[in-house]
């Protein structure tokens, strides 16, 4: 009889080790290695999961990727890809369902977390927008404009029409900074004032503008800028 291919005992070590602990004590790869031995049964995945990690820098950088620039990595097909990017999508979801049911004025870090997994990682610059009804809780969400890789025109007259649209009361805009760094530019800063300009004469509050980076964030509301000249 042959003897049993090396990775399946260590395999079973992994799932029994986060069936007890969960992903504490796990390196970046061992969690990559363990989703990939569900969609490649037959081969030795560690070096595949060494492999993603070197290429894209970070966990959260193979999670990011796309579909094709996964599949470009040696052994990984389709439905590897799909299971990895699937990840980050449910990760999406989990987080945009915390958001329901809070205020988020008062509680702005449900809305931080779920721009940050959504747009973050993107490549190129995209305007999230948050709709909340008038006790501050989501109506909805949508990405309402998308660009280059460092720019976005981002017209406050699109925003209101889409929040008009959605019987909304109140807007969190959201974008982020592909470079990774959140410190807004002058051009973030200038919108900024004309969203704050913009709302005065109609029954609509711009309750913050976030911009997000693999860094970090910057929160408008957090330092006071929303009420610039107000």
């Amino acid at each position: 009889m042959e003897d049993k291919p090396h990775y399946l005992g260590h395999r079973k070590r992994l799932r029994k080790r986060f069936g007890k602990g969960g992903a504490e004590g796990f390196h970046d790869y061992e969690l990559l290695e363990l989703l990939l031995t569900y969609a490649i049964p037959r081969y030795d995945v560690k070096p595949i999961a060494k492999d993603l990690i070197k290429r894209f820098g970070s966990l959260s950088g193979v999670l990011d990727a796309g579909q094709k620039e996964l599949e470009a990595v040696g052994k990984i097909g389709p439905i590897s890809a799909t299971l990895i990017r699937l990840v980050k999508e449910l990760q999406g979801e989990y987080l945009s369902e915390g958001m329901k049911g809070r205020d988020l004025v008062s509680s702005p870090q449900a809305a931080i977390d779920f721009a940050r997994v959504s747009i973050s990682g993107l490549g190129h610059e995209v305007f999230l927008a948050i709709y909340l009804n008038t006790k501050n809780r989501v109506l909805g969400h949508e990405i309402i404009q998308e660009g280059t890789v460092d720019h976005t025109v981002m017209y406050p007259r699109r925003l209101v029409e889409a929040a008009l649209k959605h019987k909304a009361a109140g807007i969190i805009l959201v974008h982020n900074h592909p470079s990774g760094y959140s410190e807004p530019s002058p051009e973030d800063k200038r919108l900024t004032q004309a969203l704050a300009e913009v709302d005065r004469p109609m029954d609509l509050r711009i309750l913050d503008h976030i911009v997000v980076g693999k860094d970090g964030y910057f929160s408008f509301a957090e330092k006071n800028l929303l009420t610039v000249n107000r």
